[in-house]
């Protein structure tokens, strides 16, 4: 039997206790490369409007996509402009008038938000109106009205791309 130094002692413990960790990389490679396509693919310019299930839009052969903007929805019982609700439709259809005083003052506050980037400066004076197509004209007209009195120059309309035949 013969004696070790402290050296050869450590040589062995170190492998002994040893444990060779392999790490395929080649497979972690292919996992980000598929993800990273999938974001790019998926992320390739497609902007939808979110509807809600009350409102139900009217068709049309648009082809312009929709853009980021301030979205008046009026659909059921209540006018939300982004989400939130500003009145109903029956106490705007009951104003006296051409404007809806609420949805003014919730549009101008959208309105003094600044912008940060000069590019977006035009867009921010842009309204998307999200309108059931059951609503009449004349609510219709006041929301119009209502926005062109805030100082939004550009109102679009949300439709539902209709399938050409």
């Amino acid at each position: 039997m013969t004696q070790l130094t402290g050296i050869q002692k450590r040589a062995e413990r170190k492998s002994r206790n040893h444990t060779g960790l392999d790490m395929n990389l080649v497979s972690l490679i292919d996992i980000f490369t598929i993800l990273i396509f999938f974001l790019m693919s998926s992320a390739a310019g497609v902007e939808i409007l979110n509807t809600s299930k009350a409102v139900k839009l009217p068709e049309s052969h648009a082809d312009k996509l929709p853009r980021e903007t301030v979205v008046i929805v009026v659909a059921g019982q209540d006018i939300l402009v982004d989400g939130r609700k500003v009145t109903t439709v029956d106490e705007a259809l009951a104003t006296v008038g051409d404007e809806i005083a609420p949805l003014k003052a919730e549009l101008a506050l959208h309105a003094s938000k600044q912008v940060v980037r000069a590019e977006n400066k035009a867009q921010s004076k842009a309204v998307t109106i999200m309108g059931d197509k059951d609503i009449p004209y004349r609510l219709l007209r006041k929301v119009m009205a209502t926005a062109a009195r805030a100082d939004y120059s550009d109102v679009s309309f949300a439709v539902t791309k209709k399938v050409k035949a």
